[in-house]
């Protein structure tokens, strides 16, 4: 499946926020969208998939445009996990992430639901919780809980906005190592808005720059990831190393 973004704008009433964003997202694909706070990034994946509602624009999943898509079906194709730590759920997890499969079972699930579900939790690793309270769990374990419900939809692409926003530095880790694995061993593509730019480098293929609501720079991270680009759009001094052609990040200062 391939996602294609023409020139999207939405506003917040009077104030823009995208100002005709075009993106194209190809199969088996990890592309990492970052920018400042304000930038649009999450803005963007909420249009994506049709959370909000672009006022100009079109959004193609194959030769089908996105608003001319029922929402069931849309679930069916795209699974969006929203930002870590805002999520509550007075349920065990297993029924969390069954509530994945409303897409394809309305309310009455099969036993290749329940199956699903199964498969699902013990490829995250979670079948130890599958009866623990959702909300008595860790902010990392809540992310790999919310991850597997959008897996069990059975999407052709992943939208995952900032979910690693509240998590400490060895769940950040495992959240994107398990999204890198999980586009690579599924076949699917998957869209992050990410704040760490090491995070960026690490586990994207490629990387889209926002700044003020447009696209200031695309490319392959080490392309796009630049002293010159860090300076223009965050407004800080940087150095960039590399690490086996892997660029990563040291902020000096703000400027």
């Amino acid at each position: 499946m391939k996602l294609k973004v023409n020139g999207i704008v939405f506003s917040y009433k009077s104030t823009p926020i995208l100002k005709g964003i075009s993106l194209e997202l190809d199969k088996s694909e990890v592309l990492a969208v970052v920018g400042p706070n304000g930038a649009g990034k999450s803005t963007l994946i909420k249009c994506i998939d049709r959370i909000l509602e672009p006022k100009k624009g079109t959004i193609m999943i194959d030769s089908l445009e996105v608003r001319r898509i029922s929402r069931n079906d849309i679930a069916k194709r795209l699974g969006y996990v929203p930002q870590s730590g805002t999520q509550a759920f007075p349920a065990t997890v297993f029924d969390v992430v069954l509530m994945g499969r409303r897409p394809h079972s309305g309310w009455r699930d099969s036993g290749r639901d329940l199956e699903i579900v199964h498969q699902t939790l013990c490829t995250l690793g979670l079948e130890d919780i599958a009866l623990h309270d959702f909300n008595e769990l860790s902010g990392g374990q809540k992310q790999k809980v919310i991850i597997a419900r959008a897996l069990v939809q059975e999407p052709e692409v992943l939208l995952l906005d900032e979910p690693t926003s509240s998590l400490d530095i060895r769940h950040q880790l495992e959240v994107m190592s398990l999204m890198r694995r999980i586009v690579s061993d599924k076949g699917i593509s998957a869209i992050v808005a990410v704040h760490d730019l090491n995070l960026a480098t690490k586990y994207a293929d490629r990387v889209i720059m926002m700044k003020d609501g447009l696209i200031f720079a695309a490319g392959k991270p080490e392309d796009v990831l630049t002293e010159e680009n860090l300076r223009n759009v965050y407004g800080v001094r940087a150095i960039v190393k590399h690490d086996e052609c892997v660029p990563y990040i040291i902020a000096v200062e703000p400027l």
